[in-house]
C-alpha cells in the first residue's frame, strides 16, 4: 500500500451504476486510505424515516434522524469503511423503498447539513469519498476531483446485476433519480473525468490512480 499524508482527499462523484463504489474501495486500498461511501449515510436516515414512520417531506424530522446516527470509521477493515451504529450498513440501505426514497430525503439543506459535517469529520485524516456533492461542497479543496461515467444502458445493466433486478425497471429508476439528483446536487469541477462504458474496473483504477500519483509526486 501506498500512504499519502494527512488529510489526502480523493473525491469520486457520478451518477447511479457508473461504477463509483468499485472504484472507491479499490483506490483506497491502493492508497492505504479510509474509503467513505456517503450514499450510504443518506441511504440509512431514509431507512430509520421509514423504520420510524417520518414523511419524505419533513425535513424537521429527517434531520434530527440524521443527527441522531452514529457514523465512525470500521479500521479493523482493509481499507477501513464506514459503520453505522457501530455495525456495517444493513443490506436493507440498498432495497427498493429506501432507492425510491433517498433522493427525497438527501434534498433537504438541513438533512444534507448534516452530513456534510459528518463527512468533513469521517475524511478529516485523509480519504477516499465517494458521493454526488464531495468534490463540490464537502471538500472543494480535494486533491482530486473525478467524475465517473456510463451509457445510461451500461448503468441499467450493472445495476440489475448488482440489485438482482429486471434491467426495464432499473433503467426507469436510474433516470427518475438522475433528474432528482440534477436538481438537488451542485455540478462538479472535475479534474478527471473518466467514461467507463467500455472500460474494466482495472482499467479504470488504473487511470486514477496514475492521477493520484502523480499529484502525489508534484506536492499539490
Amino acid at each position: 500500500m501506498e500512504g499519502p499524508a494527512g488529510s489526502t482527499v480523493v473525491a469520486i462523484d457520478g451518477p447511479a451504476g457508473s461504477g463509483k463504489s468499485t472504484l472507491a474501495r479499490r483506490l483506497a486500498l491502493a492508497l492505504g486510505l479510509p474509503y467513505v461511501n456517503t450514499g450510504l449515510m443518506y441511504r440509512a436516515v431514509t431507512f430509520e424515516a421509514i423504520r420510524l414512520g417520518v414523511g419524505p417531506d419533513d425535513a424537521e424530522g429527517l434531520t434530527g434522524l440524521a443527527a441522531a446516527l452514529r457514523f465512525d470509521l470500521d479500521l479493523d477493515l482493509h481499507p477501513p469503511e464506514l459503520r453505522i451504529e457501530g455495525s456495517p450498513p444493513d443490506p436493507e440501505l440498498t432495497s427498493p423503498e429506501v432507492e425510491r426514497l433517498v433522493s427525497q430525503v438527501s434534498a433537504h439543506p438541513a438533512v444534507r447539513a448534516v452530513l456534510r459535517d459528518e463527512q468533513r469529520r469521517l475524511g478529516a485524516g485523509g480519504a477516499v469519498m465517494e458521493g454526488r456533492d464531495i468534490g463540490s461542497v464537502v471538500f472543494p479543496d480535494a486533491l482530486l476531483k473525478v467524475v465517473l461515467g456510463a451509457g445510461p444502458s451500461e448503468r441499467a445493466a450493472r445495476r440489475a446485476r448488482e440489485r438482482e433486478g429486471r434491467p426495464d425497471e432499473v433503467s426507469a429508476a436510474i433516470t427518475t433519480r438522475d433528474a432528482q439528483d440534477e436538481r438537488n446536487v451542485p455540478a462538479v469541477d472535475a479534474d478527471l473525468e473518466v467514461d467507463s462504458t467500455h472500460l474494466g474496473p482495472d482499467a479504470v483504477l488504473s487511470l486514477v490512480l496514475a492521477e493520484v500519483r502523480r499529484r502525489l509526486a508534484e506536492g499539490r
